[in-house]
C-alpha cells in the first residue's frame, strides 16, 4: 500500500504531532514543561495507533504514520523492509560504531473489551500486547537521541519491525533484509504488566524461551462404527496415546533443571457422535530456553508420533513449524543497562527477574547475529493496567512511556560513550 501526500497530510493531523522539546536525558527527576510535553506527545501517539491496530505484514498505516512523524522532525528513513518495517539512523558528530534499538508494530487478533476512548476501532482487532506502546517509545528514543546527537559517538539505528508475533516472526525478513549490516549490538523493550511503572526488570542469560509449533495428524484405512472399534484402528484413541506418551516426554527426558514446557492446545477428531472418525489432529506448542534440549524435544516428538503410529497401524503425518529462539540477553549489556538504571532512577528501580518467561520473542532472531538485551519495562499502576498480556482488558499506564524512552536513550548513548572508537 502506498499513501498519496493528501493521505499522508491527513496521517499527520490525527495525532498531536508538535515539535518535542530538547531535553536533558541525564536527568529524568527533573520535571517540568518540557517533560510533560514530551509525555503528552507519546500518549497522544500511542493512542492514535492503539484505535488503528494492523496485523502482521499488515502495518500500512502504522508504518506510514511513523515514518511521517520521524520525517516531519528531520529524520531520514529507510523502507519499507520486510513488507511494512523500516528503520532510522541517527548518526553522531563523532565517528563511532552502530548499534540499534528495536520496536514492533503489530496488533493481536483480538477485539479489544476496553471501555476508554482510546479503543481500538478494528473489529476483531487489537493492541494487547504493548506493541503501539514500543512504537511510540522508540519514536521518543529516535527524536531524543537527534535532538542530541552533537553527543552520540557513534551511530543509533531504530528499527520499527512487523509481525512479531508471527511464526517466525517478523524480524527474520527484516535481518534478511540487511538491517543488521554493520550493527554491533541491539537493545529493545518490553512493557510488563506484572511491573509497576517505573520499575524496570532485568535478567542476564535465557529472558524469554523459544516457540516451535507442532501439528501431528493421525490417519487410519476407514471410518468405523462406534459400537465395534475393533473392526477400524480408532484414531482419537491413537492420538490419545501419542498425546499422553509427549506429556510424559518432557518429564522423563528433559533435565529437569532445564526450562522447558510441551503444551497441546488443539485436538480434533471427526463430527458424529457414533462414527469413529478416519483422521484425528492435534497440534500446541513446544518452548525451551535451551537450544539442545529445542532440538532434542522436537526430534523426540517426531519419534514418539511415528513409532506409535506404526504400533497401531496408522499413518501420520508430524509439521514441526520452528518460531522464535529463546532471547538471551547479553552478560555486558544487561550489566550496563542496570547501571544506567540505577543512575537514572534509582537502586529501587532495578527489578532482578528470578526466572525467565516461557512465553516467547522474534528479538531473538536478532541476537542470534550479534549481543543484544531486552529489558522489561514496568507499565502497571492500578487495577485497569494489571491486566496479563495479551487480555482483551490489556491498558498500560501511559506516563510510564516518557521515562523508558529517555532511559533507552540514555542507555544507547552512554554504550557509544563506553565503546573504542
Amino acid at each position: 500500500m502506498v499513501f498519496s501526500q493528501t493521505e499522508r497530510d491527513g496521517l499527520k493531523k490525527m495525532s498531536v504531532i508538535a515539535d518535542i522539546p530538547s531535553m536533558d536525558v541525564s536527568n529524568l527527576a527533573e520535571t517540568g514543561r518540557e517533560q510533560v510535553e514530551f509525555a503528552t506527545f507519546l500518549r497522544d501517539i500511542r493512542r492514535d495507533i492503539h484505535q488503528h491496530p494492523e496485523l502482521g505484514f499488515e502495518e500500512y498505516r502504522t508504518s506510514e504514520f511513523v515514518r511521517s512523524i520521524l520525517e516531519q522532525h528531520g529524520l531520514a528513513v529507510t523502507g519499507p523492509l520486510a513488507g511494512t518495517g523500516l528503520y532510522t539512523d541517527i548518526e553522531g558528530i563523532h565517528d563511532g560504531p552502530v548499534i540499534a534499538y528495536r520496536a514492533d508494530m503489530d496488533a493481536l487478533p483480538t477485539a479489544d473489551a476496553k471501555s476508554v476512548e482510546y479503543a481500538s476501532r478494528q473489529p476483531g482487532v487489537a493492541h494487547l500486547c504493548g506493541h503501539d506502546a514500543h512504537t511510540a517509545i522508540a519514536i521518543g528514543v529516535a527524536l531524543i537521541l537527534h535532538r542530541n546527537r552533537e553527543h552520540l559517538r557513534g551511530t543509533v539505528r531504530v528499527l520499527f519491525q512487523p509481525d512479531e508475533e508471527g511464526t517466525p516472526g517478523g524480524g527474520v525478513n527484516m535481518i534478511r533484509e540487511g538491517v543488521l549490516d554493520g550493527v554491533q549490538s541491539i537493545y529493545a523493550i518490553h512493557v510488563d504488566p506484572s511491573l509497576e511503572a517505573g520499575r524496570y526488570g532485568v535478567l542476564d542469560g535465557p529472558i524469554t524461551s523459544s516457540k516451535d509449533r507442532f501439528r501431528i495428524c493421525v490417519k487410519a484405512s476407514s471410518t468405523g462404527h462406534s459400537a465395534r472399534p475393533h473392526e477400524v484402528v480408532d484414531t482419537v484413541w491413537v492420538a490419545n496415546q501419542i498425546a499422553n506418551a509427549l506429556y510424559q516426554m518432557v518429564g522423563r527426558f528433559t533435565d529437569a533443571r532445564q526450562a522447558a514446557v510441551l503444551t497441546i492446545c488443539r485436538f480434533h477428531a471427526g463430527d458424529a457422535y457414533n462414527v469413529i472418525p478416519e483422521q484425528a489432529e492435534l497440534g500446541g506448542t513446544i518452548r525451551t530456553t535451551d537450544a539442545k534440549e529445542r532440538t532434542a524435544i522436537n526430534q523426540r516428538l517426531e519419534r514418539i508420533a511415528n513409532e506409535l503410529a506404526g504400533l497401531y497401524g496408522v499413518e501420520v503425518q508430524v509439521d514441526i513449524e520452528a518460531g522464535a529462539p529463546a532471547v538471551k540477553n547479553d552478560p555486558r549489556l544487561t550489566k550496563h543497562v542496570a547501571s544506567v538504571i540505577r543512575s537514572f532512577c534509582g537502586e529501587e528501580a532495578v527489578f532482578h527477574i528470578p526466572l525467565p518467561s516461557m512465553g516467547s520473542e522474534d528479538f531473538g532472531h536478532y541476537l542470534e547475529k550479534i549481543p543484544g538485551m531486552l529489558l522489561r519495562a514496568g507499565t502497571r499502576s492500578g487495577p485497569e493496567s494489571a491486566y496479563p498480556l495479551h487480555s482483551d482488558h490489556f491498558d498500560i499506564d501511559e506516563g510510564a512511556m516518557a521515562p523508558t524512552a529517555a532511559l533507552m536513550a540514555h542507555v544507547l548513548r552512554t554504550h557509544l560513550d563506553q565503546e573504542p572508537g
